[in-house]
């Protein structure tokens, strides 16, 4: 068990090193693999442990940048994600029974990513085997079978892989077969790129304002990051006029643009009309909105020049502990840290896409790019162009945001769409459907990106399929462990007897 255990803690620091800053992403299935060795043959009262070593080394190196909200909340947090591999560890030994285990331990595998990305509270998607894969021939994959899709066909590499190594002489054959046949139609889809059809153009402008100081606190001086704004896109306004830059059909700001009510603040309002008239085309401004004393919201708002703010985006998953605290009757008077969130923020339902400039476009909120949900919701209903405001500022020191933009990158893929990112001060960018960056703005400057981009109205089967993977992946493991339980209790008690 020793040799397990540490076997364990070693494959899931590797497993962490397929994902930003060192992006090895071929290690993937290596570290499945390592998983399934160090459970394999194990009692489900023993298998348990290695998995949750294998879950804690993954998760804390993986994110490690939430040190900067706390240790304790990076503790918290890692912690919390670090048992849903050991609850995959306890599972497993019933799986193994089966003949086609590696294909039901793949499945599970999948069915534990599902749900430790949506409970508890919201869940915590980051560190889905998917959003290792930018720039691999496996995110080609992603448009045909989405996130989930890549993920099984990883975790399937991994057990298979792990099957090889267990087997023996002529044994290994079938594995080895089946290794090779599961890794071409891996790639299969690198062969046959998806191809997203356009039915329109049009112009964008994404604009990165930058954070005073040291960049890492977006309250530090919160009205001149909103003036950083209106005064990049003003300048944008000279250019288009004296011809030197296109003119955008709309503007992209950031969330966070404004870190109060541009509603409610005369003169935060007042700068926004004057950046929205001078400009003469739509902003979409990120906007902390009054929801009463107790409440607040997390908005994309449309700022018309003629009209002011109109249509409105929620941010779907609100961050908890972060921007909202549960059960906060329970946790207030006992922990200092949370007294720094005194309002709630509440979490969006808007399933219909933005209307900007006549343009449908469906928006996420800085952590919302890393849910499937709100994008494809949006996308069914008539999104034409994805857009991501997000602020990030108190990890820009961190790998967080560039783990954030590598996700980006495979949204474009997987939604056949132009991708849009506005970052306070990192990383902004402009996303193609095939995953290539078009224009990308360094990290703590202030840069405006204009760039042409196409609009499109088809789906992708990855979008259409939607959750049903999931939702397969965990019925058929719930299933398999109601059958399978029976008969390893069984040979549980035979393995006693003959001991």
């Amino acid at each position: 068990m020793l040799l397990r255990t540490v076997a364990a803690a070693i494959a899931g620091v590797v497993l962490a090193l397929a994902f930003e800053p060192v992006g090895a992403s071929y290690i993937i299935p290596f570290a499945v693999a390592a998983f399934v060795l160090v459970t394999y043959d194990l009692p489900v009262r023993r298998a348990w442990l290695p998995g949750l070593v294998f879950g804690i080394a993954f998760c804390y190196v993986l994110m490690f940048w939430m040190r900067v909200v706390g240790y304790d909340a990076w503790a918290a947090l890692s912690g919390m994600e670090a048992v849903f591999y050991g609850l995959l560890g306890l599972v497993a030994p019933v799986l193994y029974r089966y003949r086609a285990w590696p294909v039901l331990l793949a499945v599970a595998w999948v069915a534990m990513e599902a749900v430790r990305s949506s409970w508890p509270f919201s869940g915590m998607p980051w560190g889905r085997l998917a959003y290792a894969t930018a720039g691999t021939p496996w995110e080609k994959a992603l448009p045909y079978v989405g996130n989930s899709g890549v993920s099984l066909l990883l975790a399937l590499l991994g057990a298979c892989l792990a099957w090889l190594v267990l087997a023996h002489g002529r044994d290994r054959l079938v594995p080895a077969l089946t290794l090779g046949g599961v890794l071409a139609v891996s790639l299969l889809p690198a062969l046959a790129p998806y191809s997203a059809d356009m039915s329109d153009e049009t112009t964008v402008a994404v604009v990165q304002g930058n954070v005073p100081g040291d960049g890492d606190d977006i309250l530090l001086d919160h009205r001149q990051v909103t003036q950083n704004h209106v005064d990049a896109t003003t300048r944008l306004a000279d250019e288009v006029a004296a011809g030197d830059q296109q003119e955008p059909s709309f503007v992209l700001w950031p969330e966070n643009s404004t870190a109060v009510d541009p509603f409610e603040d005369g003169a935060i309002n007042a700068d926004i009309e004057q950046a929205s008239e001078a400009i003469g085309v739509p902003i979409l401004v990120g906007g902390m909105v009054d929801a009463g004393p107790e409440h607040v919201l997390n908005q994309g708002i449309v700022w018309d020049p003629d009209t002011g703010g109109g249509d409105r985006y929620t941010k779907w998953h609100p961050v908890p502990f972060g921007e909202y605290i549960p059960w906060r009757n329970v946790f207030r008077d006992n922990f200092g840290r949370l007294a720094l969130i005194p309002r709630d923020m509440i979490a969006g339902t808007r399933t219909d896409p933005l209307q900007v400039a006549g343009i449908p476009v469906a928006d996420a909120i800085c952590f919302d790019v890393a849910y499937d949900d709100g994008i494809h919701a949006q996308l069914r209903n008539g999104a034409e162009l994805v857009v991501v405001q997000t602020s990030n500022a108190m990890f820009i020191h961190t790998s967080q945001i560039d783990q954030q933009f590598e996700i980006t990158r495979l949204r474009a893929l997987e939604t056949g769409r132009y991708v849009l990112v506005a970052a306070t001060n990192g990383v902004s960018g402009v996303i193609a459907p095939d995953g290539t960056v078009l224009d990308r703005a360094a990290p703590r400057t202030q840069e405006v990106l204009v760039e042409q981009i196409g609009l499109s109205t088809s789906l992708t089967p990855a979008v259409r399929i939607g959750p049903w993977l999931d939702r397969a992946c965990f019925a058929i493991t719930l299933v398999a462990l109601v059958l399978g339980v029976l008969p390893y209790r069984r040979s549980q008690r035979a393995k006693g007897r003959n001991a």
